[in-house]
């Protein structure tokens, strides 16, 4: 991977022809790569980012916050999912437009804005900290594996298994990223195994379990059923878009959780940068550190200039994304919000309010005594198959966490500080790895903070409330920075101010819930 002739690496001075662009050094210049050929072949094998995020979303989402909501108000208020897991959609794709261009992560674009790079690196790394900082996943994935050993939901007598094969998750994980050429192939390989495994699991599981009625309940749920079909099995009443008693705690986190999720949003360009899509190709990746070698990461990006040959090009490389974002994310996505729900609706007693694990081992007592029960071999067996997916959907979204984090720190550090790349001697591995050693070990301390359920929800605030302000951010980034050639359409220009309104109110109801006691419906 050459380097960048526009800028050196090492201290950000310009060596070329260079474009202004900012708070951060200027770009380079040079013409867009051409893509390979579309085809549906050449777009799945493109598609990794999108099984990376995806495989975040399904563990945190659409297995734990969502049937906890599914469990109490069947599915009612899964038209928040939709509204949710379209706006991201949008989001991610406009997102990566900034990507193609400049072969930078979004968030570099958004620290060229005023007031500036530090500014912006600390308040984005801050937030997403405190967003993905505290291992909710870790204690639940290692909780999923406490419960198929000992037959149950693990009680307090059980937090040191618990707590042990929650290091241990975080040590697989470590040595996973240490492995083969790029940190993120290595990513996409296991994610896109359990993403795979998961939704082939419960599709399965839908179509031979759930009754044609709660297929539809569900169906109609993703389209606000709950104010024309859904009734209450207590009252019998239409439940209404947001039913009697919910919790816009809850609800936000639900909200935020249903895709990728804050920082996730983000992140998921420096997952196509590596991939090296568009201009990416140009700038490099962070290479592994077992089987990778030294790779020069350019500091800053290389844009081209707005050609017909150059635009062209560009549209090519968008029906990547496109496919990606569409075909992967979204509809991945829509099933893994959906098919939970379904086994929720199915075998969990309406109203029931639980969450977490237990929220995993009810579904899994109804598989199993709806196959006999644990005392027969197809019970058993569907009881720990229904386990084992909980466990790898868990385990998917730890794994993406503990690269996202550190990548994103590392990237951060990367782009805004010449003395880093100085100390790190050119070689991004080195900040890449001492970030996720570092992430790893608080991880293995944090463990043992609060219990995880109430981690994750907290986390999903979070990402609500940085999803407040991606969207106005890459509003502004986009119009400023790209040529007028290759910006989007007005309608998908304004439907990011959307996802920073529909985001921002959630937010806000939660605050005058919580904070003030102002209830609101």
């Amino acid at each position: 991977m050459a380097e960048d002739p526009g800028v050196n690496p090492a201290t950000g001075a310009s060596t070329g022809k260079q474009v202004q662009a900012g708070g951060l050094p200027p770009w380079g210049v040079a013409d867009l790569p051409a893509p390979p050929r579309y085809s549906f072949r050449t777009a799945l094998r493109g598609a990794g980012a999108g099984a990376i995020v995806l495989g975040l979303g399904i563990g945190s989402g659409e297995w734990l916050i969502g049937p906890a909501v599914t469990a109490q108000f069947t599915a009612a208020l899964l038209w928040v999912a939709t509204i949710s897991i379209l706006l991201q959609w949008i989001f991610n794709e406009e997102a990566c437009r900034y990507t193609l261009y400049t072969g930078e992560p979004v968030m570099s674009g958004f620290m060229r804005t005023r007031p500036g790079a530090a500014f912006w690196g600390w308040v984005y790394s801050i937030l997403g900290f405190i967003q993905l900082g505290w291992p909710g996943w870790a204690a639940a994935a290692a909780t999923a594996i406490v419960a198929a050993l000992i037959g149950g939901v693990p009680g307090p007598e059980h937090q040191g298994q618990v707590l042990f094969w929650g290091y241990m998750t975080f040590f697989a994980s470590l040595i996973l990223f240490l492995f083969g050429r790029k940190v993120e192939r290595s990513l996409e390989i296991a994610e896109w195994f359990m993403v795979i495994w998961i939704l082939v699991f419960l599709l399965a599981i839908g179509l031979i379990f759930v009754s044609p009625a709660n297929w539809l309940a569900v169906i109609t749920g993703f389209l606000g059923g709950g104010a024309y079909y859904i009734r209450s099995p207590q009252t019998g009443e239409l439940m209404g878009l947001v039913p009697r008693g919910a919790d816009w705690f809850i609800v936000a986190g639900f909200a935020a959780y249903a895709g990728a999720g804050g920082l996730g949003n983000c992140t998921l360009t420096n997952w196509v940068r590596d991939k090296g899509m568009g201009m990416a190709g140009l700038v490099g990746y962070i290479p592994a550190a077992v089987g990778g070698h030294k790779v020069p990461l350019a500091a800053t990006g290389k844009v081209f200039e707005p050609t017909p040959d150059n635009v062209r090009n560009f549209r090519e490389w968008f029906k990547y994304v496109r496919f990606d974002q569409g075909w992967i994310f979204a509809l991945g996505s829509f099933l893994g919000m959906g098919l939970p729900a379904l086994m929720t609706v199915q075998f969990i007693e309406p109203g029931v309010q639980v969450g977490g694990m237990g929220v995993a081992v009810r579904q899994a007592e109804g598989i199993a005594a709806a196959f006999g029960g644990l005392g027969s071999t197809g019970g058993t067996l569907l009881w720990w198959g229904t386990l084992l997916t909980g466990f790898w959907i868990l385990y998917s979204s730890q794994l993406a966490i503990v690269d996202l984090v550190p990548r994103t720190v590392t990237d951060i550090l990367w782009t805004s500080n010449p003395a880093i790349r100085s100390l790190a001697k050119g070689d991004v591995r080195r900040v890449y790895y001492a970030s996720l050693v570092t992430f790893v070990v608080w991880g293995c301390i944090a463990i043992n903070l609060a219990q995880p359920f109430i981690l994750i929800l907290l986390g999903a605030f979070i990402a609500g409330l940085e999803m407040a302000f991606y969207g106005v951010h890459l509003f502004y980034v986009n119009r400023k920075f790209l040529p007028r050639e290759i910006q989007a359409p007005l309608w998908r220009q304004a439907a990011l101010l959307l996802f920073s309104a529909f985001f921002s109110i959630l937010t806000l109801v939660v605050i005058l819930d919580r904070v003030f006691g102002i209830k609101i419906g």
